[in-house]
């Protein structure tokens, strides 16, 4: 017998709705906040807002593409953290009533676990491989960046993590320094394909085990930038592809260095990335030669299931359905993850 979920996913400013057969994806509507751009950066009061007036007609669309209807439904998986509070209780507050109404199980997801588990989503006429246990993964994205040990689907030991800022945090902060519009690290990754990547150095951090930083590298792009635009005020746009090729290369170095430490500590050659960051070209580049060189067997999520999604709480909640995790009415988002 097959079992359908809906995953909602509201952590952030994507309000999605995915539904899944099993492991396979039936639908994943993503709506998107164009709202934000104006102002650098997410609103909170505004994201939620609009996550209010988003997550009926997504849900709808996610039932309607699917072919199903409500009552075909086994149970309702949702983000419960962490994220953004505000966008979370609109998700969580309607999952509770839907499953209430439906009287079907309510599943809590933790997002960063759903970014992980994206990896064993699994679309029709297009099967691909997944990883097997244990194996590595790079989570990176606008607010972390971590490696966690996955030893099976819900047993997970993060060995390293940042101690400041997150990586995509670090393309973003370094494009609005360039005067790229938000987001920005998706267009550093465009123009660092035709930039020079040597052209420029900046420092990198000296961070003890397998944790990141990423602050120190902020700071020496901006007083690089502030220094050479006092000399030359077309400097940016003169340079602007090789400045791009140059922070990215210096970035992923940083990722890539960390996961080397961590394949030789644990013995782990199975690598996979998952988050935001994990659609950038480069960092994608970086691993395939990793496979070639060294051997790595290595997982890339598709673009769909790179960003935030429903398809990646949906197949979290249909894990736990099997394992007949479920939640209480009871249960209140969160802004911070539940694990370290």
């Amino acid at each position: 017998m097959n079992t359908y979920i809906l995953g909602i996913e509201s952590s952030c400013d994507d309000t999605s709705a995915a539904i899944l057969k099993d492991t396979f994806v039936l639908s994943n509507i993503i709506a998107n906040q164009d709202v934000h751009k104006k102002y650098g950066g997410v609103v909170p009061e505004l994201a939620s807002r609009a996550h209010q007036k988003n997550i009926i007609p997504v849900i709808e669309q996610a039932l309607k593409d699917a072919n199903i209807n409500k009552k075909q439904l086994h149970a309702i998986a949702f983000t419960n953290g962490p994220g953004l509070l505000g966008s979370l209780l609109v998700g969580t507050s309607f999952a509770k009533a839907f499953a209430l109404a439906s009287n079907i199980p309510l599943i809590e997801v933790d997002h960063l676990q759903a970014h992980i588990l994206a990896h064993f989503v699994q679309q029709e006429n297009k099967i691909k491989p997944t990883p097997t246990f244990p194996f590595l993964c790079l989570i990176i994205s606008g607010g972390h960046t971590q490696i966690v040990k996955m030893d099976d689907y819900f047993t997970m030991t993060v060995i390293g993590k940042t101690i400041d800022d997150a990586a995509g945090e670090a393309f973003d902060k370094s494009a609005k320094i360039l005067g790229l519009p938000y987001p920005g690290g998706p267009l550093i990754d465009k123009y660092a394909q035709i930039g020079n990547s040597e052209k420029f150095k900046f420092a990198t951090p000296s961070v003890p085990n397998l944790n990141f930083s990423f602050s120190g590298l902020k700071t020496s792009i901006l007083y690089f930038i502030q220094k050479e635009t006092i000399k030359n005020p077309d400097f940016i746009e003169t340079y602007k592809t090789d400045l791009c090729a140059s922070i990215q290369k210096t970035i992923i170095d940083i990722l890539i260095h960390k996961l080397e430490k961590a394949v030789k500590k644990t013995g782990i050659k199975q690598v996979a990335i998952a988050g935001g960051v994990s659609a950038n070209s480069g960092i994608r580049k970086a691993l395939l030669e990793k496979q070639n060189t060294d051997s790595w067997k290595v997982y890339i999520p598709e673009f769909q299931f790179c960003t935030d999604n429903a398809a990646m709480i949906a197949i979290t909640g249909y894990f736990k359905y099997k394992q007949k995790v479920f939640s209480s009415q009871n249960i209140s988002p969160y802004s911070r993850s539940s694990f370290k």
